[in-house]
């Protein structure tokens, strides 16, 4: 993995609980996570583990905290560090810790930031 610069790193970070996180970078540019993106690619192994077995099946039955029928909002959020931040979600999930680095991969305004995430659709997200 390669070490963060400076460039990579954020300088000011806003979460809005409903709406999502907005990271201002050193490097001049903004990037905004709305809440269901941001859960839906959370870095955490069990996240992973269901995008890639959706990706093998797409029948793949759901956790019941995927379909609350809540809206998801953030509860939380902590500093890890000096390398990420932690996000705590309205439906218990709290074990996924976005890398500033990872953020950058998943930045929304990419052209393609899905591509080679497992479970990801060529139209975007993975339906989780």
């Amino acid at each position: 993995m390669t070490p963060t610069t400076r460039e990579q790193r954020p300088k000011h970070l806003d979460v809005k609980k409903d709406q999502g996180l907005t990271v201002h970078w050193q490097d001049g540019t903004t990037s905004f996570y709305p809440i269901a993106y941001l859960r839906k690619l959370s870095p955490s192994a069990d996240a992973k583990l269901l995008r890639e077995e959706m990706a093998r099946n797409p029948l793949t039955v759901l956790p019941a905290s995927a379909s609350s029928g809540q809206p998801l909002t953030a509860t939380g959020a902590e500093l890890v560090g000096n390398y990420a931040i932690r996000v705590l979600f309205s439906d218990g999930h709290d074990t996924g810790i976005y890398s500033w680095d990872y953020l950058r991969e998943i930045d929304p305004n990419r052209a393609e930031p899905y591509k080679d995430k497992p479970g990801a659709s060529k139209h975007g997200l993975p339906d989780i």
